[in-house]
């Protein structure tokens, strides 16, 4: 619950230095991820989260479709700033993973702790009433990815015509 809480404050500092478009899509897919984990941690049912999820996988599909054929030649690189702020981050998310490692073998060996899993509702987007959802959502954002694919024919190039 920490590392995602630590990575969900990660987030928006990376997007305020991204410039380009689909790495704005991909950090704020991330960032969504991050709040539906949350949330569904925090509430005993997972539907709110999981629909969340969704709506924002079925937009960042028709943005990155969008954006590939605005700007497919477009070149992607990352600034020093990000780097640098990623290789702080992920060191410190290390370093508090292996403190908490440690400190949860420490209080094993104490009988006055109980070992309770920490994140119990990890595994509800997986349970077998849900995984049946998400299959069918899953081919359904496929079929409607192949249909609008061959709506527009590849043969007349991008969507954004050159001058």
């Amino acid at each position: 619950m920490l590392t995602i809480l630590m990575l969900s404050i990660l987030m928006p500092l990376l997007i305020i230095m991204t410039n380009h478009p689909l790495s704005l899509g991909l950090l704020l897919l991330s960032q969504t991820l991050m709040a539906a984990l949350i949330s569904s941690f925090l509430n005993p049912s997972s539907w709110f989260s999981y629909i969340l999820f969704l709506i924002m996988v079925g937009g960042m599909l028709v943005l990155f479709m969008y954006m590939t054929s605005v700007a497919s030649n477009e070149k992607f690189k990352l600034s020093n700033k990000m780097i640098i702020i990623i290789a702080m981050f992920s060191s410190t998310i290390s370093v508090i993973q292996i403190i908490d490692s440690w400190m949860v073998n420490l209080t094993s060996k104490f009988p006055i702790f109980v070992n309770t899993p920490i994140m119990p509702y990890l595994n509800k987007f997986l349970n077998f009433p849900l995984i049946i959802m998400s299959l069918l959502i899953i081919i359904f954002l496929l079929l409607t990815l192949v249909a609008v694919i061959k709506i527009i024919n590849i043969k007349y190039g991008p969507l954004r015509t050159l001058n």
